[in-house]
């Protein structure tokens, strides 16, 4: 293994009142997940002041070579690079890999070269900051519970919560200090699935989560009627503004307590939340109505 190009400091103080300029759009071709750990970077590059030349400076690179993984154009990026850029950033290695790693299966590279470019990279994963630790403890099963109503399949669901706490990890600090951690951290959970989640009519389509159900889990003519009527349910479900979808997802498809558990997961007041459903309640009905009339 060779230790990866680049001095690893930290941006020098003054360094801070300075602005780079912003990277170039990302590009098209940049895959969900390319585009998850590629867009923290890029935020991490503009937010610390530094500029192409001091990236070329702290990281060995080319500022061709350095653009060309900014905007995510060309070759997936080699780890070495993404390390070195990522330490130049003083962003933290062992999410980062797990980010880089998903991205590098996304763009289709085989699995001896994802070991092969780790492999040339000489570092110590450092352990997750505790709070970070404690909030995954709290958050997993929750957030499992929600993906899975959108992306039924649970490689699927594992990748979206575990794409979400990594990059939660990776801007820790920022996260940490916000007023609402919880909050935004439900926010970034959702982009994430639903960015996964099949789609119709330009909505997350939840009707196959209807198959998942007790209500219909034996094959039986007596549960056609009911199926019908909750592929209409979900269907309506999906149509509600996010906030009511999600709250009616994690209370009637999760089976999470209005009361408590869901203003705790969401980040939402309690009174925001009861506000919420009764909202979504009261267009479910008319949803599901107006539905029943063009029948």
């Amino acid at each position: 293994m060779t230790e990866p190009r680049g001095t690893g400091r930290p941006a020098p103080p003054e360094a801070a009142g300075r602005r780079g300029r912003r990277p170039a759009p990302i590009s098209t071709a940049a895959g969900p997940a390319h585009r998850a750990w590629l867009e923290p970077v890029r935020r991490h590059v503009f937010s610390s002041g530094l500029t192409l030349d001091d990236l070329v400076h702290r990281s060995g690179y080319s500022k061709t070579r350095i653009s060309e993984l900014l905007r995510g154009n060309g070759y997936y990026p080699t780890w070495e690079i993404t390390f070195s850029m990522i330490r130049a950033l003083g962003l933290p290695v062992r999410p980062m890999r797990r980010l880089w790693t998903a991205a590098a299966r996304e763009a289709r590279k085989e699995q001896w070269w994802i070991e092969q470019c780790i492999g040339q990279v000489a570092c110590e994963a450092e352990p997750p900051p505790l709070a970070h630790q404690a909030f995954i403890e709290a958050m997993r099963a929750p957030y499992t519970a929600y993906a899975r109503a959108f992306l039924l399949a649970e490689d699927r669901v594992r990748w979206a919560v575990g794409e979400t706490f990594d990059l939660l990890w990776l801007s820790w600090d920022t996260v940490a200090s916000s007023e609402n951690v919880r909050r935004g951290a439900w926010l970034l959970l959702r982009s994430r699935v639903l960015a996964r989640a099949a789609h119709r009519d330009g909505r997350p389509d939840l009707r196959a989560a209807v198959f998942s159900t007790e209500e219909v889990s034996d094959s039986v003519p007596d549960h056609l009627v009911l199926m019908t009527d909750l592929v209409d349910l979900f269907d309506a479900i999906a149509r509600l503004p996010q906030d009511q979808m999600d709250v009616v997802v994690l209370g009637h498809l999760c089976g999470l307590d209005l009361a408590e558990t869901i203003p705790y997961v969401t980040g939402l007041s309690p009174a925001i939340t009861h506000a919420v459903d009764h909202h979504a309640r009261a267009a479910l009905e008319a949803l599901l109505h107006r539905a029943g009339s063009r029948e």
